[in-house]
């Protein structure tokens, strides 16, 4: 008898065990999947998190060191954009390097970090850094150039010798392998590749490279820098210590003047085949507003790069963009 109660008792452990065990195996699979929906969900918010990020931290960096190309960039497609935004900001990262380290090898070293970066970039392996990742997904959605890309660091970081240009020649180099080079890259976001557009990009990036020569002009002399062209400072008898000084005479307005031609005569040259240039690549030259704007402004002060009201932003240039965008000129 207890034999049999022991039996019973056996099996109706058993039949508990048995029970639990298929119950496990029945619920197992379902919490697996639901672990895993709530890992993948996480994931992406986490994705999502760190693209946003990157994306502001882009923006961030244009709009405080570079608005105008940051307005230039908002009136773009939207397909264009961000990787426009992109761009910019890597743009203004190289350009800052200059005059942020206190010592030449440092700058080489940070020249020599982006130069690695950007093979890394055409190698699907980005650095782990918010321009760096922004700049991969440029390139993998609109195929950009690598050239121009390198073209623009190696004239940065010839430009770490910290020494004014010995000719106009050699600022309008400088200019085609920095602001040339970007406008290119953007005409690739828009899908552009046109031999007129190209020619154009080549004359506005070297009137824009002139004009934020004479725009940071004030800035520099401050902190007792002149980068102006040697050979027209010279023609005009003007001493890198008049510019230090602030000094408005006749013959510092005349180098100004002479600089300012210049870069007025590469936009007519970029403008008179405008006909000839796709529609779309107008978005791109947007840029041309801002430099018209301020050699209209400095020939109202009679080229004085000194004038106070050259260092105003203008309040109406939003509205200019906006306008020449919507006429798709340039």
């Amino acid at each position: 008898m207890r034999l049999l109660v022991n039996m019973a008792s056996i099996s109706a452990k058993h039949g508990i065990l048995s029970t639990k065990s298929s119950l496990q195996k029945k619920i197992l699979p379902y919490s697996i999947c639901i672990q895993r929906a709530t890992e993948v969900k996480c994931l992406r918010a986490s994705t999502n998190s760190s693209n946003q990020h990157n994306e502001k931290y882009c923006i961030d960096l244009v709009r405080s060191r570079d608005y105008d190309g940051f307005l230039c960039s908002l009136l773009l497609p939207e397909a264009a954009r961000r990787s426009s935004l992109a761009l910019r900001a890597f743009n203004v990262e190289l350009a800052q390097v200059k005059d942020s380290v206190s010592q030449k090898t440092i700058g080489l070293m940070r020249m020599q970090f982006w130069k690695t970066a950007v093979e890394d970039i055409y190698r699907d392996d980005p650095p782990v850094q918010p321009i760096g990742i922004e700049l991969w997904k440029a390139v993998r959605r609109h195929t950009l150039t690598r050239r121009w890309m390198l073209r623009i660091i190696s004239e940065r970081e010839k430009d770490l010798e910290d020494r004014a240009y010995r000719s106009l020649k050699e600022l309008e180099s400088y200019s085609e392998n920095t602001q040339s080079s970007l406008l290119y890259l953007l005409l690739e976001t828009l899908g552009v590749k046109d031999v007129h557009a190209d020619h154009a990009a080549s004359h506005i990036g070297k009137a824009q490279g002139i004009v934020t020569c004479l725009r940071a002009t004030p800035y520099h002399s401050q902190r007792r820098r002149v980068y102006l062209p040697m050979d027209i400072c010279m023609l005009h008898g003007v001493s890198q210590e008049d510019f230090i000084r602030g000094s408005r005479e006749q013959n510092v307005r005349d180098v100004v003047y002479d600089i300012a031609s210049q870069a007025h005569v590469h936009l007519q040259h970029a403008r008179s085949f405008s006909k000839s240039v796709p529609a779309a690549a107008s978005a791109a030259f947007l840029q041309t507003v801002v430099l018209e704007d301020y050699l209209q402004r400095v020939r109202k002060v009679d080229f004085d790069v000194f004038h106070p009201s050259l260092q105003k932003r203008n309040p109406l240039l939003p509205l200019q963009l906006y306008m020449r965008s919507w006429k798709e000129t340039y």
